[in-house]
């Protein structure tokens, strides 16, 4: 049987009388790739901060790690972008590497200090990423995508079982879109890493995720591509000329 890393039962969520997430509940796996697509307003980026513990979900429960919230102690197993760097100042007064060496303080004991091996994680991190070049450069200093690089590298130089990134493309040009993905599929398969992806490209994500959840305040769908392509539900909701194109299935 396979680990469960996620479990989220009955989650809703509103605010200031509004609904947002309304009876969410999806299991995520060890290793699983899953792409969080929905339209604006759905509530993606909603859940993932409700299974990161940032909000407090209006009621249902939610288990990360068989730990619920907001008693889970293993943040060291978690990585996490942000959407559109919300919660990064520019400003702040750090190279790219100070940036990237921040992501292995999670799991250190007081006094917190750096050593050889943590050097080493930093350095193989920026080269995987393509950024060892500006790894002395002011964060302040650089372009959206360089920033979105720099903050993926913090997020995953301590190596996470799960790692959640919000809208993680939008400031990346396609090449380096490609590459992400690329990483991204590498550390899924390898190191049966667990990501949840959200994506507002619900045309593409199917190239890369094994499995979709498709948020509009509830469940549209959660599972495999190929039994989204099969699904008669999918297919009364999406059209089956779009149910085809977004599981791409029938590329060949």
């Amino acid at each position: 049987m396979q680990e469960q890393v996620i479990i989220t039962e009955n989650v809703h969520f509103s605010y200031q009388d509004n609904e947002i997430l309304s009876g969410i509940y999806f299991l995520a796996s060890k290793g699983d790739y899953i792409g969080v697509i929905g339209p604006n307003g759905s509530g993606k980026t909603t859940l993932m901060r409700i299974i990161l513990g940032l909000l407090a979900p209006t009621s249902g429960t939610v288990s990360v790690f068989g730990q619920n919230m907001p008693d889970f102690d293993k943040w060291s197993n978690v990585g996490y972008l942000p959407q559109k760097l919300a919660l990064f100042n520019p400003s702040f007064p750090a190279t790219v590497k100070e940036i990237v060496a921040l992501g292995l303080l999670s799991g250190k004991k007081t006094p917190k200090h750096f050593d050889k091996k943590d050097e080493e994680a930093i350095e193989n991190t920026l080269s995987l990423l393509g950024i060892e070049a500006i790894k002395d450069k002011m964060i302040g200093e650089l372009s959206g995508g360089q920033q979105q690089r720099a903050l993926l590298a913090r997020a995953i130089v301590h190596e996470p079982e799960l790692l959640i990134l919000d809208e993680p493309t939008l400031a990346l040009d396609p090449d380096a879109r490609d590459k992400f993905f690329d990483i991204m599929g590498t550390l899924n398969r390898s190191k049966k890493v667990t990501i949840l992806l959200v994506s507002h490209d619900i045309g593409t994500i199917g190239k890369y995720a094994s499995k979709l959840l498709y948020l509009d305040k509830r469940v549209i769908f959660y599972g495999g591509f190929d039994e989204f392509c099969k699904s008669s539900d999918a297919g009364k909701y999406f059209g089956p000329f779009s149910q085809h194109i977004i599981c791409h299935r029938h590329d060949k």
